[in-house]
């Protein structure tokens, strides 16, 4: 197996809530005639929504998941400073502030957010990634 992640798939509660919160991030949806599903294109993988039960479904588990998934999804930024600017954008586009941005204890500067389906996402300034022009990461050696 190589060593990537394609595409990551949020199960969500209402697909049209869900769609409109991250277009409200500026996000812009790919694949507009698909139905059913939600793709939006980040960098090199992609980000899509799907009904949460039928997710379960299609993965043959239980769709009554609560509280904390185990997961994270990250955002990092290109400098300090745009991470309060996006945590307040997740805001205003109707996301809960989780926690406020603070220094981080490895040296960054980070704070996180939750979608209306209650995905955590961190948004986070790490002095140590580069990242590319089109946002993609390299993770240091």
């Amino acid at each position: 197996m190589e060593q990537r992640v394609s595409l990551i798939t949020l199960g969500v509660s209402d697909l049209e809530r869900s769609r409109r919160f991250y277009e409200r991030l500026g996000w812009r949806r790919s694949m507009m005639k698909a139905e059913g599903v939600v793709f939006f294109q980040t960098g090199g993988m992609a980000l899509s929504l799907y009904p949460r039960q039928e997710l379960a479904e299609d993965a043959n588990v239980a769709a009554d998941g609560q509280g904390f998934c185990g997961f994270a999804l990250a955002y990092n930024t290109r400098t300090r400073e745009e991470v309060n600017t996006v945590l307040a954008e997740a805001e205003a586009a109707g996301a809960k502030v989780l926690k406020p941005a603070q220094e981080a204890f490895w040296g960054g500067y980070s704070g996180y957010f939750a979608d209306p389906d209650g995905f955590a996402w961190e948004v986070a300034w790490n002095p140590g990634f580069d990242l590319a022009e089109d946002g993609s990461i390299r993770i240091p050696d």
